[in-house]
């Protein structure tokens, strides 16, 4: 008998209970009372946290006086018992930031006749209540997907024998995946993905005969794929991505030969392609991307007739450049990235006249960018890492198909076509090339343009093309060129990265920037940039990141920058700044609390978009960091100016500051001890100034820093000890200073050179004998004398001990 699709086989049951309920008369008062209370609960908690409720038209018709029957998402058997539970987008169609405990599921619990209980995108969280499922039992189609519940998957489940359709898929399960849930043996659809189960894959799962669906995408599961997948020979869909998954993947699993999707991408699974996956006839999707596997790319996978997307990048897999390959299938999506094709862009590509996504980065390609695949209206281009040389058509912007070119870190030359303008991309990469002149104007006519990454070329001109303010634009790079003129702001309101560091830019910093509400990486260094410093900066308060490191910046730190909330990296150096640093930067937030949300995450983006690295001073050089990983940085450099005044006492309470360098300015005073609380510095550099004192002993409390700067300035005293600045021992670090001392230096302190050097005890007492033998018989006043000459001859032996430290003299004569 056919087997149905288990989104048919939902529009059968949920056909059913709609008609079931036009039968229905009158529910049973212990349901309608259940359900009642289930809205009450919802109705209190959405209350409490002050959500609105009177847009929750679907639970208007829920009342005391009418029949549930005919309430809306409530279905009835034709008995006039409720049969299904429609509540998927309920809390949502409420309040978007609304959410509800797990705990107001109760009361549905006591529906014991419920065949479908859907819960989906909703905004449940916490923990399922434990006896729950166990009254469910004649439950066939359950959906608790898209929701923030916690715990583990319910051990009550394997209760619900005739269960078919379980979805609980992107909420945040953990824990193991018991072998129970082999007990489901009418399971056709089961879907936990986006959670974090971890552990490895139960063998028991080969007992899911019915199973037709199996998708745990994007968990934490480990050890190998189980063997006794071969078992379930109705699969159809087979979804284990993104997870950690190793070994080989079992030889057998050509033996599933329904599988029409086999997805294993982003594991660690090793070995071959195995050969008997030329025996599913059926299979259309075969992703095997960023594993460990190796070997040849076996030429049979191009005579799968139905094989539609083809993912085999990221791995060690070889293509045979000597192959012929006269391929039976019509690919829409093929990824062979990293895979060391060589010589030109293969010409049977031609022939897959389907292509929506041609992957062929990160390889040896060489030669032109061929026009026949400009003509091919191919959706995704990703050529980026090759070795690809020469000018762009001008026919490939002139596709109405083309969403993503990735052309990065080639040898293209040449100017952009003037047809740019014509194409309606979503991304376009050309960064680390040789293009050169001016951008055309039609740049800015791309409407859907998302990603614009210019960076690295040739390009030149005073003005850049300037796009409508509800331009989509989100991401700009257009660093390492040769834009001069006035800085361009013209990129939208809803933009969120801009990098223009190292071009020729000049003028002062205009003031349209703040129409760029959105903003949260501002980059200007390495230009040529003058005036101070603007107070408006402070109402773009989406900032995270502002580098205006290297330009002609004068006067003085506005304090509003303090404003900025969410600023965790704060670059103005080798500028020429002057007065005090302000107080108030001490109440930088970002630098305070770890960030609350991500600044860039890659999961934006549906393939790897490799942003240029943001360049800070980072422990006495140049380094990249990744913007991915920018959320674990927070730096405030103010080096190489001319600031003055005393290191501001606030400074001590940046709690996430990373690196702090105020180095090569004219600051003067002590050293303030609150800059021993920075418990997560790693660089501190305060050299080349006019600092004083001692080092504050705080600074033995600074358990995370590797690199320590306070040379050339007028420092005395001892170089606190802990075993942290005991490794920081390079003399290089405090050289130039009035009278440093200390084991990291290997020059002893005065204290310590009285512990090693005693009181010479005996030669002194001789000495007080002496002089008392001598005093025998003489006159008091003479005796008077010799004591004077005694006391002095006792302070003169002891003095060179005790010069340095005249306290523990006081105390000595006391």
């Amino acid at each position: 008998m056919a087997c149905l699709s288990p989104l048919a086989f939902t529009y059968l049951i949920a056909l059913f209970l709609c008609l079931s309920s036009n039968h229905s008369t009158a529910c049973p008062q212990d349901q309608k009372e259940a359900l009642l209370l289930f809205k009450e609960l919802l109705v209190k908690e959405l209350k409490q946290k002050h959500s609105p409720i009177e847009s929750m038209a679907d639970l208007q018709s829920w009342n005391s006086s009418s029949d549930c029957c005919k309430w809306s998402r409530v279905a009835c058997h034709p008995s006039k018992k409720v049969s299904g539970l429609n509540l998927y987008y309920l809390v949502p169609l409420i309040s978007l930031e609304a959410t509800v405990n797990a705990s107001i599921l109760s009361p549905l619990f006591r529906v014991r006749t419920l065949l479908l209980l859907d819960l989906s995108y909703n905004s449940m969280q916490g923990e399922i209540p434990v006896t729950g499922f166990g009254n469910l039992t004649k439950l066939v189609h359950l959906d608790m997907s898209h929701n923030s519940f916690t715990g583990s998957i319910p051990q009550e489940l394997i209760l619900l024998r005739h269960l078919q359709y379980l979805d609980m898929s992107s909420n945040y399960f953990d824990g193991l995946l018991g072998g129970a849930l082999g007990e489901l043996r009418s399971l056709r659809f089961l879907n936990l993905d986006e959670n974090f189960l971890y552990g490895q894959i139960p063998m028991e799962i080969g007992n899911l005969t019915e199973l037709s669906t199996l998708s745990l995408r994007q968990n934490k599961f480990s050890g190998g794929i189980p063997s006794s997948l071969i078992c379930l020979k109705e699969l159809q869909v087979l979804d284990l991505r993104n997870n950690s998954l190793s070994m080989e993947i079992p030889p057998e699993i050509g033996k599933l030969s329904k599988i029409s999707t086999l997805a294993l991408s982003r594991n660690l699974l090793t070995g071959e392609i195995p050969e008997s996956i030329q025996q599913m006839s059926n299979l259309t999707t075969l992703q095997l991307d960023n594993n460990l596997l190796y070997g040849k790319i076996p030429r049979w996978l191009f005579d799968l007739q139905g094989l539609k997307i083809l993912h085999l990048g990221g791995n060690t897999l070889i293509w045979d450049n000597k192959a012929i390959i006269v391929p039976r299938c019509n690919l829409s999506e093929l990824s062979l990235r990293s895979c060391g094709l060589s010589g030109t862009i293969p010409a049977w590509l031609s022939t897959q006249t389907g292509l929506s996504l041609l992957d062929l980065s990160e390889n040896e390609l060489e030669g032109n960018f061929p026009l026949w695949l400009a003509e091919m209206d191919v959706g995704s281009i990703i050529l980026s890492d090759n070795k690809l040389s020469g000018s762009l058509p001008p026919r490939l912007f002139q596709s109405q198909s083309l969403s993503i070119l990735a052309l990065s870190r080639n040898n293209f030359s040449g100017r952009l076509p003037e047809t740019i303008g014509e194409a309606d991309m979503m991304m376009l990469m050309l960064s680390d090339n040789n293009f050169s002149g001016v951008v055309p104007a039609s740049l800015s006519n791309i409407y859907r343009l998302l990603l614009l990454d210019l960076s690295k070329n040739q390009f030149s001109g005073k003005s850049f093309p300037t796009f409508s303010p509800d331009s989509l634009l989100a991401f700009v790079d257009i660093s390492s060129n040769k834009f001069s003129g006035q800085i361009p702001t013209g990129f939208g309101r809803g933009l969120i990265m801009l990098s223009l560091d190292q071009n020729e830019f000049s003028g002062s910093l205009p003031q349209n920037l703040t129409q760029l509400v959105q903003l949260r990486h501002l980059e200007l260094h390495d230009n040529n940039v003058t005036g101070e410093v603007p107070s408006f900066l402070s109402q773009l308060v989406s900032l995270q990141v502002l580098s205006l490191r290297n330009n002609s910046l004068t006067g003085s730190i506005p304090s509003d920058l303090a404003k900025l909330p969410e600023l965790q990296i704060l670059d103005l150096s080798n500028n020429n700044l002057n007065g005090d640093i302000p107080p108030r930067l001490g109440n930088l937030h970002g630098m305070i609390y770890p960030p609350d949300t991500s600044s860039l995450s890659s999961a934006m983006f549906s393939f790897p978009v490799q942003f240029e690295d943001l360049i800070v001073n980072w422990k006495r050089s140049k380094q990249g960091l990744s913007r991915y990983n920018l959320d674990f940085y927070s730096l405030l450099d103010l080096s190489s100016n001319q600031f003055s005044g005393e290191i501001p006492a606030s400074l001590g309470g940046l709690k996430t500051l990373k690196l702090l360098n105020i180095s090569r300015n004219h600051l003067s005073g002590s050293i303030p001890a609150s800059l021993g609380d920075l418990e997560n510095i790693e660089s501190l550099d305060l050299s080349h100034n006019n600092l004083s004192g001692e080092i504050p002993p705080t600074f033995a409390e600074l358990l995370q820093i590797t690199t320590l700067d306070l040379s050339n300035n007028k420092l005395v005293g001892k170089i606190p000890d802990s075993a942290q600045l005991d490794r920081l021992n390079d003399p290089n670090f405090y050289a130039n200073n009035s009278g440093l001392c200390g084991v990291q230096i290997q020059v002893a302190c005065p204290e310590a050179r009285s512990a090693a050097e005693p009181m010479p005890l005996d030669s002194e007492k001789e000495e007080v004998f002496s002089w008392q033998a001598a005093a025998i018989g003489f006159p008091a006043g003479f005796l008077a004398a010799i004591l004077a000459v005694y006391v002095t001859g006792c302070l003169r032996v002891m003095s060179p001990h005790r010069s340095m430290h005249q306290p523990r003299s006081r105390h000595h004569k006391t």
